[in-house]
């Protein structure tokens, strides 16, 4: 009796657990689903589990956006492909509901299993399923059909096709806003499988009354279409249907369809081609550029550089450079922010002298810029310039600013000057690094803020990478040492940790006779911290020095550590110790 009632065990536990009233166990047993179907057996998933899943009536949006998602990779626990029309009337129902994720994911998983279904089966099953959702009476239905067409409409027959595209104009003039902003959404996926004599005539038709819209959301989506369609058109259809319609929507009422406007304007100058970008679209941009809405102004600052590469220079220096000048002293940090974060980049584009004349001045102001953000966009681009113009000019026009941020009240710029110095040092070379940066990295050392002296001991080993051993012997090593003696524990801990980094990089010889030394000394602090750090530091030092120094100077101190009154550094110091022992079993 116990084996005719096993294979029933699952599809009751699940029974049970979906009609529990904690919501932890029905999302467990649903996020089960797969598991149970296995266990079931293709023949009984498609006649017992699919339909009680489609009579479970849960009201827990998490429980069904599970359930969603779960059967859109179902077809193989229901016998392949041939099968897959069971799982089309759950996902259906699950189309319908009013939670907006929920029937996304339904939307996505039909799309998926329609995408494997056989042609027969989508005429028979899928078309008709999109048809009803697409009458459906509530809003929810019909804003899921929307998403559906595109799969639906390659295998359908001519007059099946025809009837589609009528279905698809409605939905485009629905009553309902969220209906029409989810054909406007969806409908450069449609366009995409439509036969290119109507997509010139019907879906051009469609795309005009969204365009014309009074609700500004299904506007503002409609303009994403004019780049999805751009590029199905010919380029002459483009400037004929499209172009009129960018040059609209740049002077919308609505400062949210300008918005997408001058987000999507790269896209849209693409699909257009050069010609009629520099004749239609250099005005649009200009005009964004100069909105009175700060968030156009920012998505359009933000687009500088790309559109400058469709223009050739004297177009870029003629009509957006004025532009570029006017954002950069804009009364919006947010804008400035969006323009220095790209800014750079102009550069190659605009070529030296241009760079030189024109864009160094703007680039100056905004390293002076009162808002971080500014300044960390322009530092963080630097080396874009340095290859158009030279080290040697930028040395003379951008060091002394940068000079100025290494000591900028807001630590996150003080941050991003460091991590930019090894860059700079390599491209200026050790006698101008030696002459204006090299004291600010030891002050850096001494920073208050725990992430700048970090990066400060990080950016002495880069430094040290770069210069070499010699170098560092003679500009960094000492001045690092002698700052193991400031009066402050946590400078000192900066140093044990700046001479574990150097270590590596200056081999065996000098890290015995200079930096073991310093580190030896320092196990005799007061300070408990600095004690088990330097027993961090010896630990580190065990594979670079020879085993005699292992046996002769750091184990001794190790020793000493382990029976220290501090609990910890008593732990550290043992750590090493054993640390030491495999490298001598070793």
């Amino acid at each position: 009796m116990a084996m005719v009632d096993e294979p029933l065990y699952p599809i009751a536990v699940l029974i049970d657990e979906l009609k529990n009233e904690d919501i932890q166990l029905r999302l467990n047993s649903i996020r089960r689903l797969s598991t149970i179907a296995r266990a079931l057996g293709e023949e009984r998933t498609r006649k017992e589990l699919i339909p009680f899943l489609s009579e479970n009536n849960d009201d827990d949006d998490e429980v069904l956006l599970a359930m969603a998602d779960e059967l859109g990779v179902f077809i193989p626990y229901v016998g392949g492909v041939e099968h897959a029309n069971v799982l089309l009337p759950t996902l259906e129902t699950l189309c319908t509901v009013e939670e907006t994720c929920v029937r996304d994911k339904a939307v996505e998983s039909l799309c998926r299993i329609g995408a494997q279904m056989r042609e027969q089966d989508l005429v028979e099953y899928f078309i008709p399923l999109v048809k009803r959702l697409a009458a459906g009476e509530w809003f929810t239905a019909r804003v899921s059909s929307c998403g559906l067409f595109h799969i639906a409409y390659p295998s359908a027959p001519d007059a099946l096709k025809t009837e589609l595209r009528a279905i698809y104009s409605q939905l485009c003039q629905d009553d309902m806003p969220m209906v029409r902003r989810s054909s406007a959404t969806n409908l450069g996926k449609f366009a995409a499988t439509v036969e290119a004599p109507h997509l010139k005539v019907d879906i051009m038709s469609m795309f005009d009354d969204l365009t014309q819209d009074d609700q500004d959301s299904v506007r503002l989506l409609a303009v994403e279409g004019c780049a999805a369609l751009g590029k199905l058109l010919e380029p002459q259809d483009c400037v004929a249907h499209i172009l009129p319609v960018i040059v609209s929507f740049s002077q919308d009422k609505s400062w949210r369809v300008r918005y997408m406007v001058a987000n999507q304007l790269y896209e849209l100058c693409e699909a257009v081609g050069p010609e009629p970008t520099r004749s239609d679209l250099v005005p649009v941009y200009v005009r964004l550029l100069r909105d009175n809405e700060a968030e156009v102004r920012i998505a359009a600052a933000g687009k500088v550089t790309k559109f400058c590469r469709i223009l050739n220079p004297e177009l870029a220096i003629q009509h957006i450079l004025p532009c570029v000048k006017e954002l950069s002293t804009d009364s919006s940090q947010h804008v400035r922010s969006a323009l220095a974060s790209v800014i750079m980049g102009m550069a190659p584009v605009l070529g030296k002298d241009a760079t030189i004349e024109q864009l160094l001045p703007i680039f100056l102001s905004l390293l002076k810029d009162e808002f971080p953000d500014v300044r960390l966009n322009i530092i963080s681009k630097l080396d874009q310039v340095n290859q158009v113009i030279g080290i040697d000019l930028l040395s003379q026009s951008l060091l002394p600013a940068i000079v100025e941020l290494a000591e900028d009240r807001h630590w996150r710029v003080r941050l991003a000057i460091i991590e930019y110095i090894p860059l700079l040092a390599s491209q200026l070379g050790v006698g101008f690094f030696d002459d204006k940066l090299g004291a600010l990295c030891m002050q850096w050392l001494k920073d208050k803020v725990y992430s700048i002296r970090d990066a400060a001991a990080n950016n002495v080993k880069r430094l040290a990478e770069e210069f070499g051993p010699d170098w560092a012997m003679q500009h960094i090593v000492p001045q690092v040492l002698d700052l193991i003696n400031n009066p402050h524990y946590l400078h000192r801990m900066t140093i044990l940790h700046s001479i574990s980094l150097l270590a590596p990089v200056m081999g065996s010889d000098i890290t015995c006779s200079k930096l073991l030394p310093v580190v030896i000394n320092a196990s005799k602090d007061r300070v408990p911290n600095i004690k088990f750090n330097v027993a961090k530091v010896l630990q580190s030092l065990i594979p670079i020095v020879d085993q005699s120094v292992v046996e002769k100077t750091i184990r001794p101190c190790l020793v000493e550590l382990s029976e220290d009154p501090d609990v910890d550094v008593r732990f550290f110091a043992t750590q090493a110790l054993e640390s030491s022992n495999q490298v001598m079993m070793s």
